[in-house]
């Protein structure tokens, strides 16, 4: 018997709610002109890559036990027939990639050292160790981060942007994958300004030719037979659905590499309740632990400040039919209110979360402590559950703060109508992980 797969779940079809609670400290949204225009531009764009409804990414299968097991090796098999001989004339340079497993110096392999810090201000170290052997790999595609002064971005990818989402967005999976990232010429944040003011910046792009040619071209050369779990966010989302839509879903043969997929702040498109229908038709959203073939996807609010009239997510962009935007909590893929296994820069105010005008958080995660590692865990913290309300459905996050020496909230606001959605990724990364181990342990059965 193979593994269970989203599609033969359908008749179990139920609704479900996720949500993250934020009980405590009120916090003050506040946006710079720069940052609105931002949020403008991300709208536009997403509009015009197809963000509202496009899914798809993919997993390689991993080893049953997660980040340390190399068991289950998947054998090499050469490509899918359909890809086989796929040439290239953009990523058969590798430079054109920003991350690879054969490039230890790229931008997924930085320090991903994290220091847990409970409420009381006890701080313990957790050291980041990737898997000697990966059975499965992820394909990750970055949101629109780029501040090239173009309409689109060039082949040179930065590290403090395209390099610093890589690192806090998908770099952690190296624990349980092979990390494949196409740098692909994305519309630039500069670019979605001029696009939402009704110019088109006298350069015209197709950020997805450049993802699809990647895909094709990992296919081809890297694959080999393995599982593949895309990993995607905002525009990056918005491409990975596409894919998913023209490359997975009517073919049985590339569904059946997909282990899952991840695609925070997309809008998939599914009738209100059903895991299955709406945008994709034999791809479903994921409803349980260790379930293979389906999708999370979700938009972060915090409870406190719930989507208001004229918010970008928690809801189905572009028309393209009835429905509600799919909500899967990556703590709770059943449904239920979930603590969160958060992964947050150290000093958040250093990176390019701060030049985007975020808000919120504090000066420091412990008074009068020094961290030394480049990333915070917060156990307790936060908590969540997908909530439909006014006509949204999303991912509601609540605060849990404690008396004792650590801070009571966290850093990534930029509007009502932006909710929390430049963090969609790390309040949730430990859980990710672990859903994605799960997936392995299916899928390699």
């Amino acid at each position: 018997m193979g593994p269970l797969r989203g599609a033969e779940r359908f008749s179990a079809a139920r609704g479900r709610v996720i949500g993250l609670t934020l009980p405590g400290k009120g916090v003050q949204h506040r946006m710079t002109r720069w940052s609105m225009l931002v949020v403008l531009g991300v709208v536009a764009a997403l509009s015009a890559t197809g963000c509202s409804g496009d899914t798809s990414n993919r997993g390689e299968k991993a080893p049953a036990t997660g980040a340390s097991s190399t068991a289950a090796t998947v054998a090499e098999t050469g490509p899918l027939e359909r890809y086989a001989g796929y040439v290239s004339q953009n990523y058969a340079d590798e430079s054109h990639w920003l991350c690879r497993p054969d490039t230890p110096d790229d931008s997924c392999h930085g320090n991903l050292d994290a220091t847990a810090i409970s409420a009381d201000g006890t701080l313990t170290v957790e050291r980041f160790k990737p898997a000697a052997d990966p059975a499965v790999d992820c394909f990750y595609v970055y949101p629109t981060i780029s501040k090239d002064p173009t309409p689109f971005s060039d082949w040179s990818a930065s590290v403090d942007e395209e390099g610093f989402a890589a690192l806090n967005q998908v770099a952690r999976l190296r624990s349980t994958c092979r990390v494949f990232a196409p740098i692909y010429r994305q519309r630039t944040l500069a670019g979605l300004v001029a696009a939402f003011n009704g110019e088109d910046g006298g350069a015209q792009g197709d950020p997805f030719a450049d993802v699809l040619d990647a895909w094709k071209t990992y296919m081809a050369t890297e694959n080999g037979g393995r599982g593949v779990v895309l990993v995607g966010h905002s525009q990056g989302s918005g491409m990975l659905g596409r894919l998913l839509e023209e490359e997975f879903d009517p073919n049985p043969d590339v569904r059946d590499v997909l282990v899952g997929a991840y695609l925070p702040g997309l809008g998939l498109r599914v009738p209100e309740g059903e895991l299955v229908g709406g945008q994709l038709q034999n791809i479903p959203v994921c409803s349980t632990r260790g379930e293979v073939g389906c999708v999370f996807s979700w938009a972060t609010f915090r409870a406190a400040s719930p989507p208001v009239e004229g918010a970008l997510f928690g809801t189905v962009r572009g028309g393209g039919g009835d429905g509600e935007a799919a909500c899967v909590n990556p703590a709770s893929p059943e449904g239920d209110s979930a603590g969160l296994h958060a992964y947050l820069p150290a000093n958040p105010k250093t990176s390019i979360l701060s030049s985007l005008g975020t808000s919120g958080g504090s000066e420091g995660w412990v008074e009068g402590s020094e961290l030394e590692t480049p990333f915070v865990a917060l156990p307790g913290l936060l908590s969540a559950e997908c909530v439909r309300r006014d006509g949204f459905h999303f991912l509601s996050l609540e605060l849990h703060p404690d008396p004792g020496a650590r801070a009571d909230d966290i850093t990534g606001d930029l509007s009502a109508e932006w909710g929390l959605h430049l963090v969609d990724m790390s309040v949730v990364m430990g859980d990710v992980v672990d859903r994605v181990v799960e997936q392995v342990g299916t899928f390699t059965r």
